[in-house]
């Protein structure tokens, strides 16, 4: 099952959060680049100091704990949200809900 979904993270091409079990450790935003048998190439950065390092790894599918990705991201704070013009009314927000929580 863990194979068939990281075969599917990888089609999709989205970054990932792994965490290695066998080293502790959670590598932040990393691609999958490619899977071989049991074999998974992962690609992700690290800032250290004053510079960026980009590194490839290859991990063992047994090694993954765990796997999650992002679905979705808010500022935070008050901010106004961008609504599309062909949405429809029924789903928009409504107007004075988020003045007064502005007020507040």
């Amino acid at each position: 099952m863990l194979h068939r979904k990281l075969y599917q993270l990888y089609t999709d091409g989205q970054e990932v959060w792994i965490y290695l079990r066998d080293q502790q450790r959670l590598i932040d935003r990393a691609r999958i680049v490619d899977i071989e048998g049991n074999v998974v190439t992962i690609r992700y950065e690290t800032e250290e100091d004053d510079e960026v390092c980009a590194w490839e790894e290859i991990v063992n599918i047994e090694s993954i704990g765990s796997i999650s990705r992002r679905l979705a991201a808010v500022p935070r704070g008050y901010a106004e949200l961008a609504i599309a013009d062909e949405c429809p009314e029924a789903e928009q927000l409504p107007k004075h809900s988020s003045e007064t929580e502005h007020e507040r």
